[in-house]
């Protein structure tokens, strides 16, 4: 909608992730250095954690974009959702396109190792990525631990990378996961970004969509943004949207602090108004609402999206595996 006015060739700040929209920060470019030496490794597990709407799923998209034209490795990501142990080395099996029909665990993991040698014999190896890795139990984490443990001689078949939510990190700790623990070979959490890596960001995302200075955003813009987002990628996109939605209705093409305040007052009355339409209480006004009210309807806001963009997610690469099929 706001496209054409500010002369923008594609929506800058999509909640799907995408690899062109790649932004480095500090801490973006710091996992991904520890992906690739993941990789170099061709073993264990290398665990990234972090909050929601960090930017995880879009440094795994990124990853496999990067990992394309790599012919000695065969990478899947896998998104989980609550999948017991043997439904795990089910959605494992669909990931790499291994037959597995009406086989019971036991010849199913036959085929998963059977595949992994066969793979080995051609001189690839098999990579898995597990997003939203805190959604697995113990047993579902024991069964990629067992994965891990396939070889042919001293050579590894199988490794996983495990990206997940804070209490990943938590879950991970868990006596029953000591085995899995020592196979991890690194683990990093990715934080927010800061003011400075903030703007950029922004910046970056527009000059992508092919912005060229239109609209224009003030210092105080970026510091309210910053402040509300929390420098959190996925909360700066939401509001970034609606606030160029916000700058198109108003016709003007300077972002200041008062459009955002502007911005900020509407989406939290209509996170109110469905929160109360859902609940059926009235819900405080804006105005009245206390800090941690704030923080818990973000949080819900935040909620609804995670779930529908791994939602979107996992159907997008189901229709590409299909896709692939004919």
């Amino acid at each position: 909608m706001y496209e054409s006015f500010f002369k923008l060739a594609r929506r800058p700040f999509q909640l799907s992730p995408d690899p062109e929209f790649f932004f480095g920060s500090s801490g973006h470019k710091r996992v991904l250095a520890y992906l690739r030496y993941g990789l170099q490794q061709g073993e264990g597990f290398i665990v990234v954690t972090g909050e929601v709407g960090s930017g995880k799923t879009t440094l795994v998209k990124s990853l496999l974009h990067e990992l394309e034209g790599q012919q000695d490795l065969v990478a899947v990501d896998l998104v989980s959702t609550q999948l017991e142990a043997d439904d795990l080395l089910i959605m494992v099996a669909n990931a790499f396109d291994i037959p597995h029909e009406n086989t019971g665990k036991g010849a199913l993991l036959k085929c998963l190792q059977r595949h992994m040698q066969e793979q080995a014999e051609q001189g690839k190896r098999m990579l898995l990525i597990v997003d939203e890795a805190q959604n697995l139990g113990y047993a579902a984490l024991e069964e990629l631990r067992m994965l891990s443990n396939f070889q042919m001689g001293n050579r590894p078949l199988f490794q996983s990378f495990l990206l997940g939510q804070r209490q990943f990190r938590d879950i991970l700790r868990k006596p029953e996961l000591e085995q899995l623990r020592q196979r991890v070979i690194a683990s990093y959490h990715l934080g927010p970004m800061d003011l400075q890596e903030t703007g950029a960001y922004i910046e970056h995302r527009l000059k992508v969509a092919g912005w060229k200075g239109d609209p224009s955003l003030t210092e105080e813009a970026y510091e309210l943004i910053y402040d509300h987002s929390g420098g959190i990628p996925r909360q700066i996109n939401l509001l970034c949207d609606r606030l160029l939605l916000t700058a198109y209705l108003e016709e003007t093409h300077t972002i200041d602090r008062k459009l955002v305040s502007q911005t900020l007052l509407e989406l939290q009355e209509e996170v109110h108004t469905r929160d109360a339409t859902a609940e059926g209480p009235a819900m405080p006004s804006p105005a009245t609402e206390s800090q941690g009210t704030t923080h818990r309807a973000r949080g819900t806001l935040e909620e609804r999206v995670e779930r529908i963009e791994a939602i979107l997610y996992h159907a997008q690469q189901l229709l590409q595996r299909l896709s692939s099929m004919k």
